[in-house]
């Protein structure tokens, strides 16, 4: 007898809107020390994000839906996970020139911060790196 894997409700939120809301057998964030797992009945956790990978697995047919996020906070109670980040892009959906383009203007702030010629947080711009790396990977083109 096979048995049914449980499912559980999966937010992915960003500024903009929601760029994931259904239900997955198991999720994985990246998570400040390490990706961290999720499956249906997990204990409750809250967490920092960084720039990364985050994978909702699907129920029909082992599905996978990947986004390029960027840094956030998570929570997880019950049988709901809340991701919200500063940006998520669907890997089918990110645009190589954007990409790209995010990773040049976020390394000449960095040079800008490194002169003292700009007064912009370095972790942030340092994440805003990381996710322009993390969508260029994800593409396959990094």
């Amino acid at each position: 007898m096979a048995t049914e894997r449980r499912t559980f409700s999966v937010s992915l939120v960003t500024p903009e809107g929601s760029a994931f809301d259904g239900e997955a057998e198991m999720l994985i964030v990246p998570g400040q020390a390490g990706e961290i797992g999720v499956l249906a009945r997990h204990a409750p956790l809250v967490a920092m994000l960084k720039a990364g990978s985050t994978r909702v697995h699907l129920r029909r047919g082992g599905e996978v839906r990947e986004f390029a996020t960027g840094p956030g906070f998570f929570k997880v109670e019950q049988d709901r996970a809340l991701a919200l980040v500063d940006d998520a892009v669907d890997a089918n959906d990110i645009d190589p020139e954007r990409a790209h383009r995010q990773l040049e203007e976020a390394q000449a702030e960095l040079a800008r911060v490194d002169a003292g010629e700009s007064e912009a947080d370095r972790w942030q711009v340092e994440q805003r790196i990381r996710h322009a790396e993390n969508q260029l990977s994800v593409l396959g083109r990094g």
